[in-house]
């Protein structure tokens, strides 16, 4: 049996369901609007959330409101593929990975509902036992239009000392702010945000940048390069610590990697339906590929199922989960520090 297959004949029942908007600022420097999927059914409530980060996607889903034909008696399976068969977008998607996201929004808060109408929890039924979850801190150093300053990293160091941190290289990193880096101690990944196009976090595929940084940070992940052959030579002798993220959908990417990896970044909404995801996570492990979680500036519950993800597939990655305050512009104190203790629930797919 298939980690899909345990979770696929889950009995579910759908009375009707309802949406719930979600907008904070967060520290990459932009208004993160998401939508809250509740689906209601023989007195319980599952949820979901929609992470797609264009504001006017959202916005059109919510105005369109609860709509999607979803009562009735299912399998969680039955359920999944007929999710599937909608169209789901009151407009068109202005991104075409925001579908597997949405895909996901529901899907998931169709697995949460079927497991407490069971009266269990993910972990229970997959007979695995949760553990603490490592996680990094995901910043950039500067916002649109703004230059770099370290001390977004140093300033946070002050109050969360044993902190650690995933950031985004830019051009813009001078010598006294790599230095400052360095000193911290505190880097753990480094992406380079190399596979994007046409976006704010674009950076150049500059052999001289990403050799600078790359020798900078020795002990550091290297997230998503775009290995021209001028960087391929760069980073020849640095394959083993090379992940990847934004490209990563499918197995079928898995294997379309110009090398095998070490680990990848696992992050649940790009995979769109749960088969897909827990085929993910089978083949690694059969495999020996590491996996780290990502997380989307979820403002919802989104945040807790990848949290519970990464406590029962890969605790011990440096996952991109902290708790949603670390997201904050200015992030408060007395926030949670890793590892996170274990605060999976006994009902659902719930964390915290």
């Amino acid at each position: 049996m298939t980690l899909y297959d345990a979770i696929a004949e889950l009995p579910l029942t759908v009375e009707d369901y309802d949406l719930e908007a979600r907008a904070q600022d967060v520290s990459s420097g932009f208004l993160r609007r998401t939508t809250t999927i509740g689906l209601h059914g023989a007195g319980h409530t599952g949820r979901g959330e929609d992470v797609s980060y264009d504001g006017e996607d959202q916005e059109a889903l919510q105005r369109a409101g609860a709509t999607q034909p979803l009562a009735g008696s299912w399998t969680l399976g039955s359920f999944c593929e007929h999710v599937e068969g909608l169209e789901l977008w009151p407009e068109p998607a202005r991104h075409e990975a925001s579908r597997q996201y949405r895909i996901w929004a529901y899907e998931s808060a169709g697995l949460n509902l079927a497991l407490r109408q069971a009266g269990t929890s993910l972990h229970a039924l997959l007979g695995r036992e949760p553990r603490p979850v490592r996680f990094v801190c995901s910043r950039r150093l500067n916002d649109p239009e703004q230059p770099a300053d370290a001390g977004r990293v140093t300033g946070l160091l002050t109050r969360y000392p044993t902190l650690r941190f995933k950031l985004d290289p830019t051009p813009d990193w001078d010598a006294d702010i790599v230095a400052a880096l360095q000193d911290s101690g505190a880097v753990d990944s480094i992406d380079f945000k190399g596979l994007y196009t046409g976006t704010v976090v674009d950076t150049p595929a500059d052999p001289a940048f990403y050799e600078r940084i790359a020798r900078a940070f020795p002990d550091a992940w290297i997230e998503d390069p775009r290995l021209t052959p001028e960087i391929d030579a760069v980073l020849r002798g640095d394959r083993d610590r090379i992940t990847w993220d934004a490209n990563i959908h499918s197995v079928d990417d898995v294997d379309a990697l110009p090398f095998p990896p070490k680990m990848v970044n696992v992050k649940p909404s790009r995979f769109g339906p749960l088969r897909e995801l827990f085929r993910m996570y089978e083949t690694c492990e059969e495999r020996g590929i590491r996996m780290y979680g990502g997380g989307q500036f979820e403002l919802g519950p989104g945040r807790g199922h990848i949290q519970l993800l990464a406590s029962i597939f890969h605790p011990d990655g440096p996952n991109d989960v902290a708790p949603t305050g670390y997201n904050d512009v200015d992030p408060p104190d007395g926030l949670p520090e890793s590892p996170l203790p274990v605060a999976a629930h006994d009902l659902g797919l719930a964390w915290g």
